[in-house]
């Protein structure tokens, strides 16, 4: 039969044990929650689109997941789908507020304001850097011939602002900057409203859809 002292023993090493265990819980826990944030900091983040300015590529719900590490080696091309921030005062109602710069009404805005936004946009990188652009029934001219853009809503009306699907007078992207763009053409405010992205404000490149599961598939 046990000694008072060995059960007191044997009771220390069970609390002993049992303290051990729930550290060993609290280090796991730490450490899977500081790799999950360093992964969506560093490597890959959701996202959630808040907007129809994407459909019919992506539509309001869809989530997606953007690469951030590709994005510290290389810039993204004509085509990509891109997290950024926009320029300051993209998230305003007043039109008239949103580009840096004044411009003639048949031209897209040519530079943003200076500051960026907190907020998160997502949409299409259309030109680069010394591209000259212009849009015509919602279509991009670029350099003097239109794109195509199978991807594109074809019955996208311009009811949100008429004037942003006919800009027909060519501006030139400023070198490293990036002229974003909806597929919702008519329903999108975009570059044509508040003007090119610098690249320090681009997050990343959304490469794959993993919700709805009728649409998971990449990008």
């Amino acid at each position: 039969m046990a000694s008072t002292g060995e059960k007191e023993k044997g009771g220390k090493r069970r609390r002993k044990g049992r303290a051990n265990a729930l550290v060993e819980l609290v280090v796991i826990v730490v450490v899977a929650l500081g790799l999950a944030l360093a992964i969506q900091q560093w490597l890959v983040k959701p996202y959630r689109i808040p907007s129809p300015s994407m459909v019919p590529t992506l539509a309001v719900g869809q989530r997606v997941l953007v690469d951030r590490l590709t994005n510290n080696w290389s810039s993204p091309a004509r085509g990509d789908i891109v997290v950024f921030h926009p320029p300051d005062g993209a998230d305003d109602n007043n039109l008239a507020s949103q580009c840096g710069v004044a411009h003639p009404a048949d031209t897209a805005c040519p530079r943003s304001t200076p500051k960026r936004s907190n907020s998160n946009f997502i949409k299409r990188v259309v030109a680069v850097g010394g591209d000259r652009i212009a849009i015509v029934d919602n279509h991009v001219v670029l350099n003097g011939r239109e794109l195509k853009e199978p991807f594109i809503n074809k019955d996208s009306s311009c009811a949100a602002d008429e004037s942003i699907c006919n800009l027909r007078t060519p501006i030139t992207v400023p070198k490293g900057d990036f002229f974003m763009m909806g597929d919702n053409r008519g329903q999108s405010s975009d570059s044509r409203v508040w003007g090119p992205v610098p690249r320090n404000w681009i997050i990343g490149e959304a490469f794959f859809t993993y919700w709805p599961p009728d649409r998971i598939g990449t990008l």
